[in-house]
């Protein structure tokens, strides 16, 4: 049991630390390249911050356990959207800006996008047809995103105006023992999820929300905190819609085509459904009314999450 329990949270530790390093590595590698602040927020920091659930959803998929995968996801968003954002609009200067226009339109998309999966999986059933339809979501996702120029006309600011190749050469280093560590963090998570499973007879759903999920938001946990401390607000939002969108059609897809997503047991996902509404629409409202997410706001997402955590434990 101690075994276990230190396998996890050594697992969890890898997890965090190689997927920190794999986002700052390719941040930096975003801004050496000189790609425009869209790109840098959305698509590569959102990339590297989803390959934790990536690699744990196919592993879970390849030992037979894909809903495993399914928790993570669902518990992932739920935390990124109400603990990940509420904190860092808690520790920004002044609350997390939202009046661009790319945020403002991805918001929308964020929202469809999230509850595709869960009404797609109301039969119980995550077929390999449900997970076509998911990555082709995905493509009208991309499609739209990269569809006007001018979401490529704003550089990053304040960036160095040299990188030496010495230093590319150790963010590409970062990224390969990054993804190396991660494939070993993922490998004993899953190990640590099918003990609890067999062993406590714990729902594979109710691990993946919380114990899987809160271990794989690590890395984007402190990336978007370092981020806020910063003021690089823009990064936060646009890292965390790019999370939701990429986890929930991508990586559910994925693993759907590897081994359709079967729910012995729905009642762990019932709430979850619930709480994963309420928190992307409470998301979408906050964005809309004054582009700013404020300190108080902060306050009121991070309360969903106490409250989902509360409702589970109480109705178990």
């Amino acid at each position: 049991m101690i075994l276990q329990i230190a396998i996890l949270l050594g697992s969890f530790l890898l997890l965090a630390l190689a997927g920190k390093w794999l986002i700052d590595a390719l941040s930096r590698i975003g801004i050496c390249l000189k790609l425009k602040e869209f790109v840098l927020a959305f698509f590569v920091v959102g990339i590297g911050a989803t390959i934790p659930n990536l690699i744990i959803g196919v592993v879970s998929a390849l030992n037979g356990i894909p809903e495993l995968s399914f928790g993570d996801v669902v518990g992932s968003n739920i935390f990124d959207i109400s603990i990940v954002v509420g904190l860092a609009a808690l520790i920004s200067r002044g609350g997390l800006s939202s009046n661009s226009r790319t945020v403002q339109g991805s918001s929308i998309f964020m929202v469809a996008i999230a509850l595709l999966p869960i009404f797609l999986i109301f039969d119980g059933n995550l077929s390999r047809i449900d997970g076509v339809l998911l990555l082709a979501g995905f493509g009208i996702y991309i499609l739209w995103l990269f569809s006007k120029k001018d979401r490529f006309t704003k550089v990053y600011e304040n960036c160095p105006q040299k990188f030496s190749r010495g230093e590319i050469v150790k963010d590409v280093f970062y990224i390969l023992a990054g993804l190396v560590l991660l494939f070993i963090g993922g490998l004993g998570v899953v190990h640590s999820a099918t003990f609890l499973y067999e062993t406590f007879h714990l729902p594979l759903g109710l691990i993946g929300i919380f114990v899987v999920a809160i271990g794989t938001c690590m890395p984007e946990t402190f990336f978007s905190l370092q981020a806020a401390r910063k003021g690089r607000d823009w990064m936060i939002l646009g890292n965390q819609m790019g999370n939701v969108a990429i986890t929930s059609t991508f990586i559910l897809g994925i693993v759907s085509l590897i081994a359709p997503i079967k729910i012995v047991d729905f009642s762990p996902f019932i709430i979850a459904r619930i709480f994963l509404i309420i928190a992307v629409l409470s998301f979408l409202v906050l964005i809309k009314t004054g582009q700013k997410i404020t300190r108080r706001e902060g306050l009121v997402l991070i309360g969903i999450y106490v409250v989902f955590l509360i409702v589970e434990i109480l109705t178990k």
